[in-house]
């Protein structure tokens, strides 16, 4: 039996899972907006109390790293690291992308693709379940040209696109996932505010 939880805070919606042996609770909130900080204890409470589990019953603790909302991310990542280090547990690191990954039965390589805004997306290729190609930054017509089927969790503008629902992927996610050393958050550009700053410093320059 295996006893853990997981949570998710990487984009509009929050999820956390509370798994105690056969016992599952899964908390899902659709539409967060930025409200991660204000609702993710108070639905982790309810899991665990639901569960019936306790921190220091966890094996370990999970936490969904990004890419994604800066924000979002930056809590869920604190919140886990938390639990973890108050229980002397260890923890497990898996990015937006491995979400939808792990829970892709595709003999074929294809693409995770998780929308970034202003018509650009974080893209990463799997095959054979490992990654073949590293997390980059695209613009729509780049992930175009990629000519591979892609994966995610949100209504993207691609005819060779499968959406698949996050809530259900978190728990083959936090289970097939490797225990991390270390669990940071996973940034594949610069934050808008940081990509500003650097804009209005080479202008004074």
């Amino acid at each position: 039996m295996i006893n853990y939880l997981a949570a998710d805070t990487s984009s509009r919606y929050l999820t956390v899972l509370a798994k105690k042996g056969e016992k599952k609770v899964l908390r899902h909130i659709p539409e967060c907006a930025m409200q991660h900080s204000v609702i993710l204890m108070g639905e982790i409470e309810k899991a665990l109390a639901e569960a019936d589990l306790t921190p220091d019953e966890c094996d370990f603790f999970c936490s969904v790293t990004g890419p994604g909302s800066f924000t979002g991310i930056r809590i869920g990542v604190a919140a886990i690291k938390g639990f973890a280090l108050a229980a002397d547990k260890p923890v497990k690191a898996v990015t937006a992308f491995d979400l939808i990954a792990y829970n892709v039965n595709s003999a074929q390589p294809f693409y995770v693709v998780i929308d970034a805004a202003h018509s650009h997306y974080y893209v990463c290729g799997y095959s054979g379940g490992k990654i073949c190609a590293e997390p980059r930054y695209l613009s729509e017509e780049e992930v175009k040209a990629l000519n591979s089927p892609l994966y995610g969790f949100e209504n993207l503008p691609f005819d060779n696109y499968i959406k698949l629902n996050p809530e259900n992927c978190l728990e083959t996610a936090a289970q097939s996932a490797e225990i991390s050393d270390n669990l940071h958050a996973l940034y594949v550009r610069k934050s808008q505010a940081e990509e500003n700053l650097i804009a209005n410093k080479r202008v004074e320059l």
